[in-house]
């Protein structure tokens, strides 16, 4: 059995924290390390997980925390084969997680299992909908030679439940710093592309979902588009249009069926939120990078003179 460490970054997390790490404690495969990034909480945060002699805490300022290079530095930090990221909000819903989680690296070629993340009890009727849509009850593995046919779903991964082998993730280099957003989807195109493989367990799941509102959902859809504007070339220029589609058409469908026309209403407000700030957080990258463009070329036409 490889040695299993769990990295979990935390910010006034004091509500949840102490729940979070008795259940990683209480698993059936107890972690090797389970170390904690907190980014200067001002709740009582550290205070909860100072309770744990198991769990390491490591405090960093707030202005440092970026979601890839904090999680490559915490990765640095532990020296387990098995690196597993969880959120703070993720809630495992089983004491098998762990274990479930890790089976799939049985398999040599798998360097990256994402688990599958269950609605909470109080998600709203249609992000009960986008979960289910995102995260299937069937587990799958997935290789370079899938891309073509699952198109921007093939480098689909998320850090709030996830777990990496460590000479896979030092294969490819690693999270990138700065990287607000995404480096979990981001290194899987780099897993895929150098030869590794994908594993989605469904058996691993955790329950974690938001409510956001139209506002929210607009800034994390800007983020999100400059990412994708950002790295088109590292995605071969796939975009999401697609599976966007299809999530609106699936979802919509069950709403309809169900006769939850308000429900339909809010979904549709939340679905023209992430259009409306993925095409900004594009647009904003598409401007900068005409910026930089021109100063080069005002550069190079000057350094020519």
């Amino acid at each position: 059995m490889p040695s299993v460490g769990v990295i979990i970054p935390t910010l006034d997390a004091g509500e949840e924290i102490s729940n979070l790490l008795s259940l990683v404690l209480a698993q059936s495969l107890t972690p090797s390390e389970i170390l904690v990034i907190d980014s200067s909480s001002e709740d009582d945060t550290q205070a909860q997980v100072s309770k744990y002699p198991e769990v390491r805490l490591e405090v960093i300022d707030r202005s440092e925390f970026d979601h890839g290079g904090t999680r490559h530095d915490a990765a640095t930090k532990t020296t387990c084969e098995i690196i597993c990221f969880l959120t703070q909000d993720a809630v495992p819903s089983s004491e098998r997680y762990l274990e479930d989680l890790i089976k799939p690296f049985s398999d040599h070629s798998i360097a990256m299992v994402t688990g599958r993340q269950l609605p909470k009890q109080d998600a709203r009727p249609f992000e009960q909908l986008v979960r289910g849509f995102n995260y299937p009850s069937t587990s799958f593995v997935r290789s370079v030679d899938d891309i073509p046919r699952l198109g921007i779903k093939a480098f689909f991964a998320s850090d709030v439940c996830s777990a990496y082998r460590r000479t896979a993730y030092i294969d490819v280099g690693g999270f990138d710093r700065p990287l607000n957003t995404n480096e979990d989807m981001l290194i899987a195109s780099r897993f895929l592309r150098a030869g590794w493989r994908i594993a989605y367990s469904a058996e691993a799941s955790v329950f974690h979902s938001h409510n956001l509102t139209p506002i929210q959902q607009y800034r994390r859809n800007y983020e999100v588009g400059a990412f994708l504007e950002s790295h088109k070339e590292e995605f071969n220029g796939i975009n999401e249009i697609g599976e966007g589609k299809r999530l609106v058409k699936e979802v919509s469908k069950v709403l309809i069926s169900k006769g939850q026309i308000i429900e339909l209403a809010n979904f549709g407000l939340d679905c023209v939120a992430r259009i409306l700030g993925n095409r900004a957080g594009r647009r904003s990258v598409r401007k900068r990078d005409r910026v930089l463009g021109d100063q080069r070329a005002v550069t190079v036409s000057s350094e020519k003179s």
